[in-house]
């Protein structure tokens, strides 16, 4: 018992942990619901659960309390990781966000034009323009530590810097563009406990259960308003203070962030993949396979992340605005890129915000695209990083920076 306990220590340790779990959920959905145990999958996914107190009541599919609450609390660890980033972190030096910066917008802007340039003209198809802009940061990273150290450390930094932007990119479009009917009241509550956070945050109040409890309220009017429920995470982090001012070396934001780290990253994200990816490819018609939308997302993880993260990138670089890394070269940001196209858990996310009532995917399943584009991305990623993949050795003296092109530098 104490050898099993050990292995399980061990493993969960590792750094590419994670994302090995986040390859066994989604093994494990596509396994159980192609098999007999798919009728079982079903009723568990769909069962009702139901809140109720008087006249108050929230009832929604088990599915919908993965995808609504569960990731709440993702995105609020999400939001606890960027606020500790723009204020201690990498974010936090505008010098070290120029070229991640440039590849998550790079990455976002061309596989949603890819996207959109194979469905124009389909209404009803184009809502799902944002599922191809989406990076995956768990499943990105777990492959990436696979390789161990034939990746250099400035190539993690830079991914991970990336996929945060990237977070940024993908609240800001559930926040404008995924939204449905606003009911006023609710969101006037919510507008309450928006202030309430805001005079707890400037009074330095750092009672954490005093936060979560009126986060839990703001939780439920989003949810009730019409804004999507999962951004009262985001709102919450943004409240929790950096530091306490009599002691300094308290950061709530660091140690909520380090509790939560193990429950999002080894049970809510693998139950949200467990949960989204049980796909049953019994039930997909030829027409579903080759639908422009499943090609859309397929191209525009595979093709359009790949092309977009990589040529701005490079010029960035070629404008002498920012300077790479001195152990990268352009082969190491390439293989990166391609890792890039492993959307899976955001773009799952927002595919069902896109769909969820339109009726479309009656006629094709999104899932398909996105787990055949951030399965090809992963493989290719990790193929050129294992070839590349060493880090380069250059002294100050040959380093390109932002004073001298690259070209010069050499």
């Amino acid at each position: 018992m104490n050898e099993i306990t050990e292995v399980v220590e061990n493993f969960l340790k590792r750094e590419s942990s994670a994302g090995i779990l986040l390859m066994i959920a989604t093994a494990l959905a596509l396994v159980v619901a192609n098999t007999p145990l798919n009728i079982y999958y079903d009723k568990l996914v769909s069962m009702p659960v139901i809140i109720a107190a008087g006249d108050f009541r929230i009832d929604k599919p088990l599915l919908l309390w993965i995808n609504d609450g569960l990731m709440a609390v993702f995105f609020f660890h999400v939001g606890l990781e960027l606020k500790r980033e723009v204020c201690e972190g990498e974010l936090a030096n505008p010098k070290n966000i120029i070229l991640p910066a440039s590849g998550a917008i790079g990455g976002m802007i061309i596989p949603a034009l890819i996207y959109v340039g194979i469905n124009w003209g389909n209404p009803a198809a184009i809502s799902g323009w944002a599922i191809p802009a989406a990076t995956d940061i768990a499943f990105a990273l777990g492959v990436m530590a696979l390789l161990g150290k034939r990746v250099p450390a400035s190539l993690k930094v830079f991914l991970v810097t990336l996929a945060i932007i990237d977070d940024i990119g993908a609240i800001v479009i559930i926040a404008l563009f995924y939204t449905e009917n606003i009911t006023e009241v609710a969101l006037m509550i919510a507008a309450v406990c928006f202030l309430i956070l805001w005079i707890m945050n400037k009074r330095n109040v750092v009672d954490l259960p005093g936060y979560i409890i009126v986060g839990m309220v703001l939780w439920v009017a989003l949810l009730k308003s019409g804004v999507h429920a999962t951004l009262a995470g985001v709102l919450l982090a943004a409240f929790i203070p950096m530091r306490e001012k009599s002691n300094p070396d308290n950061s709530p934001v660091v140690r909520l962030e380090h509790e939560l780290n193990s429950a999002v990253s080894f049970a809510i994200i693998p139950i949200f993949a467990f949960a989204n990816a049980g796909i049953n490819f019994s039930n997909i018609a030829p027409e579903g396979i080759f639908h422009p939308v499943t090609w859309g997302i397929f191209l525009g993880l595979v093709i359009g992340k790949q092309v977009g993260v990589f040529a701005f990138c490079w010029l960035i670089v070629k404008l002498r605005l920012a300077s790479l890394p001195s152990d990268l070269n352009f082969k190491h940001i390439y293989g990166c890129s391609l890792l890039c196209g492993v959307g899976f858990t955001m773009s799952l996310f927002i595919g069902g915000l896109a769909f969820q009532e339109t009726g479309i995917n009656q006629i094709f399943d999104e899932r398909v695209g996105i787990l055949a584009g951030s399965a090809v991305s992963a493989v290719l990623g990790f193929i050129v990083l294992y070839i590349v993949g060493k880090p380069v050795h250059r002294t100050e003296e040959e380093l390109p920076t932002v004073e001298q092109s690259p070209d010069q530098a050499k």
